[in-house]
């Protein structure tokens, strides 16, 4: 399933890096820590957090993820948006907590790493 399927079937919305949204989806990660998501998520992950700095793109880049969600309605930082649209990494916002983010993505048939 790619990013694009997922924020059409989920109604989450593009907030930056839509040149990135036909990536492949592998798998599904969720942290608000950031030394957690670099030890633990695998390459491909959509990674699912409710952090809005410029950080998260960092990390989702070093891990070459295929998409961040920010979850809870929270607003993406403008740098983060700026470095996210230089760099082509898929950022998503949805109004969803991200429990239920997860939950959803779940449902849709997206597994965290076996």
């Amino acid at each position: 399933m790619t990013v694009s399927e997922i924020a059409s079937v989920l109604g989450m919305t593009c907030v930056a890096g839509r040149e990135a949204m036909d990536r492949e989806v592998t798998s599904g990660y969720a942290s608000d820590l950031l030394s957690d998501v670099m030890g633990h998520a695998p390459e491909g992950a959509i990674w699912v957090t409710s952090q809005i700095h410029q950080n998260v793109v960092a990390v989702a880049l070093l891990l070459n993820l295929s998409a961040v969600v920010i979850a809870g309605g929270l607003e993406l930082m403008e740098d983060a948006i700026v470095k996210a649209d230089a760099r082509s990494m898929a950022m998503l916002a949805t109004p969803m907590s991200a429990f239920e983010a997860v939950g959803r993505l779940y449902q849709l048939g997206v597994r965290g790493e076996v």
